[in-house]
């Protein structure tokens, strides 16, 4: 076998272990509808609080409830529109969406996310509203962060991104709806469509 077979067969074998060990079908235009739904979800919470006649919510408060409605649908929206053009990118690169390098993505993305939600929630409940919005981005950050060694490598620059937001939002918590709408919403539609001009087309 001459030097430049041997290469080659080394080649493939990495190639073959890279991608049994990381899931590429994440889509990018996933991201940029991410962000469009967290504008738009923004924009329905500035309006929400702006009638309401204060500069704050109260949590039994019925424009709290509509608020964490709000959140609920822009989470339900992003999370199903990932999974469905995922599915599409996965299918026609003749991938399965559910496999084992899926499957590590998922769980290293939520025990992060989850361990900042119930935290978040614990937070809120004891009626400490100041840091909510930097928590969200130093959780959401870590999680992706914590997911990107086994997906598409630069999520974790997204990651290191949102952390960083929300550790500057912690220094100037009034400012915390601003720097959630940038970290979620501006940031996703940039971090989406590098990815889908680099790697999807």
């Amino acid at each position: 076998m001459s030097t430049e077979e041997y290469l080659k067969d080394i080649t493939e074998i990495k190639d073959m272990m890279n991608k049994s060990s990381r899931f590429f079908s994440l889509s990018g235009l996933s991201g940029i509808m991410a962000g469009i739904y967290a504008l738009i979800g923004a924009a329905i919470a500035y309006y929400l609080v702006s009638i309401s006649g204060r500069e704050y919510l109260i949590l039994d408060g019925k424009i709290f409830n509509y608020i964490l409605l709000d959140l609920t649908l822009i989470a339900l929206l992003s999370v199903l529109t990932a999974i469905y053009l995922s599915h599409r990118k996965a299918k026609k690169n003749n991938e399965t969406l559910w496999n084992t390098a899926s499957r590590r993505l998922i769980s290293a993305f939520l025990i992060p996310l989850v361990t900042g939600g119930i935290f978040i929630a614990i937070k809120i409940f004891n009626n400490h509203y100041g840091l909510t919005g930097s928590l969200m981005l130093i959780f959401y950050g870590l999680a992706l962060v914590n997911a990107s060694k086994y997906t598409i490598g630069n999520v974790k620059y997204l990651g290191y991104i949102e952390i960083i937001l929300g550790l500057i939002c912690s220094m100037f918590p009034t400012y915390g709806f601003w720097f959630w709408v940038a970290g979620f919403g501006v940031m996703h539609i940039i971090y989406g469509s590098l990815i889908y001009f680099n790697h999807d087309r």
